[in-house]
């Protein structure tokens, strides 16, 4: 196990370097000069040669880009993620002031994503080949095909503006949680229930079966004592890896809800053409799918002893 831990932190540490290597490329390869609209961005509207010079200098962008990545990847190694070019505030600081919105919109919207792939991936499984397949199959179909953003509109529309259930504006808060954490959810409720029926159905056809059904075990029984413990391994990966997805996809939910979360405060930071928050988020992103990567890894290891040798 200590041996899988440290090959998985070092593969881990490995993604994290390239990662921050394309991140500092998309920085250093936009079109225009930096310095420039640095200054458009907070206001300067035609920034005079001395004002350009000025600012190029306070952000050092003469130095040679080797020297340029290596200040740029120790400050980022630090959580130091630069200054937000329209505000001149750290952009560490605005994204840990938005935190906290964010991880409660991708903390319930987990719990809801969880709660109904179990659902309807056991209940698709205990009627495999029936009408609760099939009605379990179109729900997911449903909810995978609508994009996060309509189906968004389509919520506020109809249950908050003509049902007058929630807010128009959420604030961030408990109160206001729950809507965008539903449509946050639906769009991974269809990948997981799949996943989840598949790997129940290979597990059912596993010979020890016939054991407990043998002692008298029922159909529920066999399918959560015995089917649900051994699929657990896929369906976790794929919780794992969802979850930064969640992260990674809250920018579109936060924007229609007026979340006031890291996601619409990037949304807001592309159109600003805002780079240090853009490359932030990115850059934000990918460590939390390195880290759920790990996690998922080592959770599944712990789970089956005999995924241990080979992850």
């Amino acid at each position: 196990m200590l041996l899988l831990l440290g090959r998985r932190i070092g593969q881990a540490l490995v993604t994290l370097a390239g990662a921050g290597l394309l991140v500092f490329g998309m920085l250093a390869v936009t079109p225009g000069d930096p310095a420039r609209r640095v200054l458009e961005a907070r206001g300067v509207r035609e920034p005079s040669p001395e004002a350009v010079a000025a600012m190029r200098d306070q952000l050092r962008l003469d130095d040679p880009l080797v020297v340029r990545f290596g200040r740029w990847a120790a400050h980022a190694a630090t959580g130091d993620l630069g200054l937000s070019w329209r505000t001149g505030n750290p952009v560490s600081a605005e994204f840990a002031a938005r935190l906290p919105a964010t991880l409660r919109l991708t903390g319930v919207s987990l719990l809801l994503a969880v709660a109904a792939a179990l659902l309807l991936g056991v209940t698709a499984a205990l009627g495999a080949g029936r009408w609760p397949d099939a009605l379990s199959r179109g729900i997911a179909l449903a909810v995978l095909v609508v994009p996060s953003f309509v189906l968004g509109v389509v919520v506020l529309d109809v249950l908050v503006v003509r049902a007058g259930l929630g807010r128009v504006i959420a604030d961030g808060t408990w109160a206001t949680v729950f809507l965008p954490a539903l449509v946050l959810a639906l769009g991974s409720v269809a990948t997981w229930s799949r996943v989840l029926r598949t790997s129940l159905l290979e597990a059912g056809s596993a010979t020890y079966l016939r054991v407990s059904t043998a002692r008298g075990a029922g159909r529920v029984r066999r399918l959560l004592v015995h089917q649900l413990p051994n699929a657990a391994a896929p369906f976790l990966t794929m919780v794992g890896l969802g979850t930064a997805a969640l992260i990674g996809g809250a920018p579109i939910v936060e924007s229609v809800f007026t979340w006031p979360g890291i996601g619409r405060y990037t949304v807001e930071a592309i159109n600003g053409r805002d780079m240090p928050v853009i490359v932030g988020f990115t850059l934000v992103a990918v460590l939390t799918y390195v880290l759920a990567g790990l996690v998922v890894d080592l959770v599944c290891a712990a789970i089956d002893p005999r995924l241990r040798g080979q992850r």
